[in-house]
């Protein structure tokens, strides 16, 4: 009776243990460190709640994060939509499930130099990361004003290739003359008088870019249940920054920037970058043949954005926290 009473014992803590697992799996999430980007850093704080566990890494750009997918250490990432085009295309087994901001993107001049429109770059050196969607944009402005561009001189526009959190840097150094950033360091930038606004670049095809969260098909496909609790987390985590300001400030300020960033850099960055839910196969689409047009990516097989933007998971989390 007592072997059987232990054996029985065991087996009910194997049972549960297991149940426990399975409650609290693991989703690996890539995340880059932006204001924007903070709704789904918040993700990992509210998981447990959803039944599941975030680990969530974070990287210096979005085409790190398709090299992480690629390498199978990622379950879902967040990007830039041009990334996820171009990690597509090379072969990223990615489909695109939701938008989680849009806007982020400010072309800034250095403010002694009073530069108040595209036209104003002739003969002058501007900053921009490679493969973001601040490039796309850029080269997209410059295109629509009829301007050459080039990183070697000689053109209408010098482009100078440098790392985000370079940008400002080589703005206050007057080692460029404007930049094409993303939030909050253009809004950093302006708050510190040492950057000036010439446009946010919303008026091209792309209108304003909607930032991309991307599922590896594998998840998609063959984790199912964790990947309908993720999405109900990510809805609930973005409802959550939209409806309370004050929380979505605290911890972008707070957690995700350590203090480095002011009340003002938050509210300058999130009035150019709100956070939302939605995408389109439309707007994947029109981002993709612009990058074309543009070269950027450098793709030799496009992809078709109706064959791998999935909508399904994100309409069923909205519809289930009654999101419109």
């Amino acid at each position: 009776m007592r072997l059987k009473s232990i054996c029985r014992m065991v087996c009910v803590g194997l049972l549960l243990s297991a149940t426990g697992a399975q409650a609290q799996e693991v989703v690996r999430l890539g995340n880059l460190k932006f204001a924007h980007y903070g709704a789904v850093a918040y993700i990992k704080e509210i998981a447990p709640k959803c039944g599941i566990k975030v680990e969530e890494h974070i990287f210096a750009k979005g085409l790190d994060v398709m090299q992480a997918i690629i390498a199978g250490e990622l379950d879902v990432g967040t990007t830039a939509s041009e990334a996820a085009i171009s990690g597509r295309a090379g072969g990223a087994p990615i489909f695109v499930v939701a938008g989680f901001a849009k806007g982020g993107a400010r072309l800034v001049g250095r403010t002694d130099l009073n530069l108040k429109t595209v036209k104003d770059l002739k003969g002058k050196r501007v900053g921009v990361t490679r493969g973001g969607i601040q490039e796309v944009l850029l080269l997209a402005e410059l295109q629509r004003n009829a301007m050459t561009f080039s990183d070697q001189p000689g053109k209408d526009v010098q482009l100078v290739f440098l790392a985000y959190a370079d940008l400002n840097q080589a703005l206050l150094g007057k080692n460029i003359d404007a930049m094409m950033q993303s939030e909050p360091q253009s809004s950093q930038a302006i708050n510190k008088g040492f950057g000036a606004e010439i446009i946010k670049p919303y008026d091209t095809p792309i209108g304003e870019p909607v930032r991309t969260m991307v599922m590896t098909e594998k998840f998609y496909k063959e984790k199912r249940p964790v990947a309908e609790k993720f999405m109900n987390c990510f809805v609930q985590a973005t409802k959550t920054f939209i409806e309370n300001r004050a929380l979505a400030e605290k911890y972008v300020r707070e957690v995700v920037f350590k203090g480095q960033i002011t009340k003002d850099d938050f509210d300058d960055a999130i009035g150019n970058s709100p956070y939302s839910y939605d995408i389109s196969p439309e707007h994947i689409q029109t981002t993709t043949d612009v990058m074309v047009k543009t070269g950027v990516g450098r793709m030799s097989k496009p992809p078709l954005a109706k064959d791998w933007v999935k909508t399904d998971l994100l309409d069923a989390a909205k519809k289930n926290l009654g999101v419109k």
